[in-house]
């Protein structure tokens, strides 16, 4: 259970996530996902699949005793689509306007 936590707290961690808000983002109370990250019990399959996936990974990373660092430029793509995911549809279309601004500036 240990590396489990552990590799919970380490990739919140790596996308600037408080337990606070992965468990609000799984549709969890913070309590029960406390627990997770203490180590203290471990959640059934489809909890641990909506964890991985608020977390931008699998369940396997969450379960795997090694874990290699994430270079830093997939990192920054890999925190945006955590974030993305948590965003309703009209948000959504505010980022995509200003993303393709950015794409257009750059090309310039």
């Amino acid at each position: 259970m240990e590396l489990f936590a552990t590799n919970l707290r380490r990739r919140a961690e790596e996308l600037g996530m408080s337990n606070a808000e992965v468990a609000r983002r799984a549709g969890l109370s913070e309590r029960r996902y406390g627990n997770y990250v203490s180590g203290r019990r471990e959640p059934d399959l489809a909890t641990l699949v909506k964890i991985a996936s608020v977390l931008a990974t699998t369940p396997n990373d969450l379960l795997a005793s090694s874990t290699s660092a994430t270079p830093s430029g997939e990192l920054a793509k890999q925190r945006t689509f955590a974030a993305l995911a948590a965003l309703r549809a009209d948000d959504l279309e505010r980022v995509s306007i200003m993303v393709e601004a950015l794409v257009a500036a750059k090309r310039v």
